[in-house]
């Protein structure tokens, strides 16, 4: 019998299969699919710090204001008809779903500064969440503040929130930062319970009938795994925080992938919204087919196997195989240009 169990957030999971923060969540029966197919845990889909600071008519004025002036970027802001839930409908959201499903449910903050975070987080942990993921959305656009400061910041949140909760606290994070990996240790030092790798940013576009900005939402494909799996090889063994895998999971193989250089969970979004909530089972299925005929007993026994653990310079690896892609590129140009010359004749 094959173990596809794993521990994430001090919980332990059925499998690594983890449904992240989507539409999916935002309805109680969508959530007990996910729980039928083989989600082994949810992440619902998140609370923004808009929503926390303001009632819906304070919201509506801040985000109309001005646009008499500036037109073209009304359309960049979401409107307030677009949140799904309130800060007291997402509370009770919770509730109703800790009590509709036997897995874990982990709420979801999405912001950018330390706000009203702390005492919301307190309220989510009484609502009944197994544990908290901080999305901290920011684009670091104003040229007076420095990296050091940009890194601070999402310090100080995870301190504010950890300080006040007693639930697990993951971060979700950007890939941009100078050196992502002492960014890594800083979050684990601060108390990070888990990194989630990574968020993607959704940026705008321009529809030039309308001549306004608009949103560009688009799934991921299977290309974007490359970047949560370099980075967590990298960071495997390194910290202590459980490394969560997102963006670009789309497959088995993508999960085997991902398990195999260190992961604890591998999450889905894109591929359930574009295949439906029973491409899980598939997902599932492939896991343990692929795991059988390699004899793999179970999940720990992959863990890590192809991490940097053992390698005693990540970035001279990772310089290692930047060159053996930009040799194979130049090996695969030169074939294809001396096979050109000896079919036309040159």
């Amino acid at each position: 019998m094959i173990d596809l169990r794993t521990n994430y957030l001090g919980l332990q999971l059925r499998t690594p299969l983890v449904a992240s923060a989507s539409p999916l969540s935002q309805e109680i029966d969508s959530i007990r699919r996910l729980e039928d197919a083989g989600a082994s845990a949810v992440v619902l889909y998140s609370l923004f710090e808009e929503q926390l600071r303001q009632e819906s008519a304070e919201l509506e004025q801040h985000l109309t204001e001005g646009t008499d002036s500036f037109a073209e970027a009304s359309s960049f802001f979401p409107q307030p008809d677009e949140f799904r839930l309130g800060p007291e409908g997402y509370l009770n959201h919770i509730h109703r779903a800790k009590k509709a499903v036997s897995i874990p449910i982990i709420a979801s903050l999405n912001g950018t500064t330390v706000g009203g975070w702390t005492q919301y987080a307190k309220l989510i942990e009484q609502a009944g969440a197994d544990a908290l993921e901080c999305n901290i959305y920011s684009i670091a656009a104003n040229p007076e503040v420095t990296s050091r400061e940009v890194e601070q910041e999402y310090v100080d949140i995870l301190r504010s929130v950890k300080s006040v909760v007693k639930i697990p606290v993951a971060v979700k994070l950007s890939p941009f930062f100078s050196n992502m990996a002492n960014m890594a240790k800083r979050l684990d030092e601060a108390g990070a319970d888990a990194l989630v790798l990574f968020n993607r940013f959704y940026q705008p576009d321009i529809n030039l009938d309308e001549l306004e900005i608009q949103p560009n939402v688009l799934l991921s494909t299977p290309h974007a795994l490359r970047l949560p799996l370099t980075w967590i090889g990298i960071l495997y063994g390194r910290i202590r925080p459980n490394l969560a895998a997102t963006s670009g999971v789309h497959g088995h193989e993508d999960v085997i992938k991902l398990l195999m250089v260190g992961a604890d969970v591998t999450m889905l979004c894109s591929a359930l919204l574009r295949n439906g909530i029973d491409h899980l089972e598939k997902v599932e299925a492939g896991v343990l087919e692929w795991m059988e005929k390699h004899e793999y007993d179970s999940v720990q026994q992959m863990k890590g196997s192809m991490s940097q653990i053992r390698c005693p310079n990540p970035s001279a690896f990772e310089r290692a195989q930047y060159m053996k892609a930009v040799k194979g590129i130049q090996h695969v140009v030169f074939t294809n240009r001396e096979a050109w010359k000896i079919l036309s004749g040159h």
